[in-house]
């Protein structure tokens, strides 16, 4: 995937706060207390083990789980602090934009037509695509690697090259905050690679606010600014990748010994969990 063209990506001036945020399925609490912050050209990272909250807590972020408690605010473009409760629908479109884990495949579209979906908050009723929006359409295909396959079917593509897809319809909406939840997911070992520069890219070219789930936990050393460690619906450390990505937090969490060491070659934490075979 190029990198990013100047002149077509978001200016870069929003931030997102969540705090103290308490989040339910039924009478269960899954997210209890938790704050993050998502910052202008920032990579943060919530990372911990299967049902720790971290993806229901971006969804919160996006809207899209409703809160029992805790405040998320966002502060605009061009605007103060606001509760985002009090945004309308479109108001918040033009900022936050969320890259799911899962979305039905629009059976008889071209790809074209698929990343258009991501201007959906910028057009009139019944009007067409304007040059902007096309703009900001090439720009994300470009940037995602999809711009080959504009004319194919969704139907024709591989799960990974959907991923790539949809990806690109987040891009092309163009807002100041980006929730990403697993964007590796499906995608082979280059595409996962191209996928994490793009998002580097994105927090220090364009000055996003990036807030991504990883399962990865070397990938999230590798990219992120800032990572947030979940357990049991609570933040257990929140800091640097260094602050964080310790031995004894993730033995802990993770409920397996883990050793963190640092890769002489590139300075990178590298993560090991030690397997019971190993151990022996």
């Amino acid at each position: 995937m190029p990198g990013i063209a100047a002149g077509s990506a978001p200016a870069g001036a929003g931030s997102m706060h969540a705090h103290e945020v308490v989040l339910r399925y039924g009478k269960s609490t899954v997210v209890d207390g938790a704050s993050i912050r998502l910052s202008p050209g920032e990579v943060t990272a919530l990372i911990g083990p299967n049902g720790s909250g971290k993806s229901t807590l971006l969804r919160s972020m996006a809207r899209l789980h409703e809160r029992a408690a805790g405040v998320i605010t966002l502060i605009g473009s061009h605007s103060e602090p606001r509760e985002i409760s009090t945004l309308n629908g479109r108001e918040f479109a033009h900022e936050v934009t969320l890259f799911a884990q899962s979305h039905a495949t629009p059976e008889g579209l071209a790809v074209a037509d698929i990343v258009a979906f991501g201007r959906h908050p910028y057009r009139r009723r019944f009007a067409g695509l304007s040059e902007t929006d096309h703009a900001a359409i090439s720009w994300a295909m470009e940037l995602t690697g999809t711009s080959a396959m504009a004319q194919k079917a969704a139907g024709e593509l591989s799960g990974g090259e959907l991923q790539r897809v949809w990806l690109a319809v987040c891009l092309a909406q163009q807002t100041n905050v980006v929730l990403l939840d697993e964007p590796t997911n499906h995608l082979d070992l280059r595409y996962q690679v191209e996928t994490l520069d793009l998002v580097h890219d994105l927090a220090r070219e364009n000055r996003l606010a990036i807030g991504i789930v990883l399962h990865d936990l070397n990938q999230a050393a590798m990219l992120a600014d800032r990572l947030v460690l979940m357990k049991h619906g609570r933040v257990h450390a929140t800091g640097t990748p260094a602050e964080v990505l310790t031995a004894e937090n993730l033995s802990e969490v993770y409920e397996i010994t883990v050793q963190v060491h640092t890769d002489q070659q590139t300075g990178l934490l590298r993560i090991e969990p030690v397997s019971r075979h190993r151990q022996s």
